[in-house]
C-alpha cells in the first residue's frame, strides 16, 4: 500500500502521522498561532522532528462556520508558506488542504507532493482533472455542503452506508480521470452530529472495502472535547484514545496537531499488533 509522492514512494502499510500546519487565522484550534515567517518555520521543524511522514498546510478554515475568502486571499495565504517551508526542509512532504483547483495547481507547481481537498471534487469541478493531470496522491474526504452550510445537513438515513456509497462513486470517477493514488478521509465533524462520528469510527474497519488507503482526522474535534465537557485545548488526551482506536480500526495516516503524541500512538500500536 504505497502512494508516490514526488517520486519518492511512502509505504503505508505502516502508518503514518501528517503533521497540521494551519496558515489560517480562524481555525478551530489553532487559528492565528502561526504569524511569522519564524513560527512557520518553527513549528514545521518541530513536526519533522517529532516524526510527521506529511505536513498539510492549509491557507482555507474550514471549521463549521468559518467565513469564506476569495482565491487570491487563500493563496497569499499558503503558497509563500510552502515556499518557506521548501526552502529550509527541502525533503519535506506538503500536503495542500483546499477545495480549489487553482489553488492546488500551484501549490503543486511551488513543491507540493499531495492535495487534500475536504470536498473530493464536488466543490469544484476541475479539482479531479487538475490532479489526475498533476499526478499526485489525491485525499478525498467526505462532507456535505460547504463549511458555512454543512452543521445542518446531518440528516442521513444510515450515515455509514450513505459516506461509504459517496466514496464508492468518488473513487470511480477519479479512476476514470486517471487518478493512481486514492486515500479516503471519512470526515469526522463534517456534516455529521457527534454520534455519527462514533457511528463512523466504531465501523472505520468497513472502509477497507474501498481497497485505498484510509486518513483518521480526529485531532482535538468536537466530538472528542464536547464528550468529554471541555476545549479544544484540553482534548489532546482524548485524540489519543481516538487515534490508537483509528489505528485498531484500520487507519494508515493519522491527521493531527499534535506530533510526538500520535507518532507514540502508532509506535504502541506496532508493539502491540506484532
Amino acid at each position: 500500500m504505497t502512494i508516490n509522492c514526488k517520486g519518492t514512494l511512502v509505504d503505508l502499510s505502516t502508518p503514518k502521522v501528517m503533521g497540521i500546519l494551519n496558515i489560517t487565522p480562524d481555525s478551530f484550534y489553532d487559528g492565528g498561532a502561526l504569524k511569522t515567517d519564524k513560527d512557520i518555520l518553527t513549528q514545521a521543524e518541530k513536526m519533522l522532528a517529532e516524526g510527521a511522514a506529511f505536513l498539510d498546510m492549509g491557507g482555507y478554515s474550514s471549521r463549521p462556520g468559518a467565513a469564506d475568502i476569495s482565491i487570491d486571499e487563500e493563496m497569499s495565504r499558503v503558497i509563500p508558506a510552502i515556499k518557506l517551508v521548501l526552502k529550509h526542509f527541502p525533503e519535506t512532504l506538503i500536503s495542500i488542504d483546499t477545495f480549489r483547483s487553482a489553488v492546488a495547481q500551484k501549490a503543486v507547481d511551488t513543491g507540493a507532493a499531495i492535495v487534500n481537498d475536504i470536498s473530493a471534487g464536488i466543490l469544484d469541478e476541475h479539482m479531479m482533472p487538475t490532479v489526475a493531470q498533476l499526478q499526485v496522491p489525491y485525499i478525498m474526504m467526505h462532507m456535505r455542503g460547504t463549511p458555512q452550510t454543512m452543521k445542518t445537513l446531518t440528516d442521513y438515513k444510515n450515515v455509514l452506508t450513505e459516506v461509504l456509497s459517496y466514496f464508492s462513486e468518488r473513487i470511480a470517477t477519479a479512476r476514470a480521470l486517471g487518478i493512481n493514488d486514492l486515500i479516503a478521509d471519512p470526515g469526522f465533524g463534517f456534516a455529521k452530529t457527534i454520534e455519527q462520528n462514533f457511528e463512523l469510527l466504531r465501523q472505520l474497519e468497513l472502509f477497507k472495502n474501498l481497497e485505498i488507503p484510509l486518513l483518521a482526522g480526529l485531532s482535538r474535534k468536537s466530538m472528542i472535547y464536547k464528550t468529554l465537557n471541555t476545549t479544544p485545548q484540553e482534548a489532546l488526551n482524548g485524540t489519543t484514545a481516538l487515534n490508537t482506536i483509528a489505528l485498531m480500526k484500520g487507519a494508515n495516516i493519522l491527521r493531527v496537531h499534535d506530533v510526538k503524541e500520535a507518532v507514540e500512538c502508532v509506535r504502541i500500536y506496532q508493539a502491540f499488533s506484532s
